[in-house]
């Protein structure tokens, strides 16, 4: 085998063992469990200036498995593929854009989810992930908060 065959075959093996080891961290399961469902929009800013209320109302965020879908106003505005790492502080989110102005691009954020709030501030595409939730102008970051839906609400546990 050659040496670039051999370091290529290491490199898919290690990807391979990494993903699945967050697949089966408990506290990446929790999190993403806890992102399922269906959100709306309520307060976002894309380089520290606030989105207008007539866009905003518009936003829908929908989670399925390690997926997420934006819309607005039903369009689809990103589809990304989810990676979360709940150890870190603050946790980190990566969005692999699959659909949408930024498909194939990475971006880098961070994440905090309290009950049915979701909370999130993402850098630009290529640059550094952020370390705190502020978006200030030039900074090319983007902060949303978002409420789940009650019709998609956890069900309480039966006894």
């Amino acid at each position: 085998m050659k040496t670039r065959q051999k370091y290529s075959l290491i490199g898919l093996t290690v990807i391979a063992m990494a993903a699945f080891a967050a697949e089966e961290n408990p506290a990446v399961k929790k999190d993403l469990a806890a992102l399922q469902g269906e959100w709306t929009m309520v307060s976002g800013s894309a380089d520290g200036q606030p989105m207008p209320d007539e866009m905003r109302t518009q936003m829908k965020r929908v989670c399925k498995g390690d997926e997420t879908t934006v819309t607005m106003g039903g369009q689809v505005f990103i589809k990304a593929k989810i990676t979360l790492d709940p150890s870190k502080k603050p946790k980190t989110i990566d969005y692999e854009m699959t659909e949408g102005f930024t498909k194939g691009k990475k971006q880098l954020g961070i994440y905090e989810l309290n009950g049915d709030t979701f909370k999130s501030c993402f850098a630009v595409s290529g640059a550094e992930r952020p370390k705190d939730f502020t978006g200030k102008p030039g900074d090319q970051r983007t902060l949303s908060v978002w409420k789940r839906e009650k019709s998609t609400a956890s069900k309480p546990a039966q006894k």
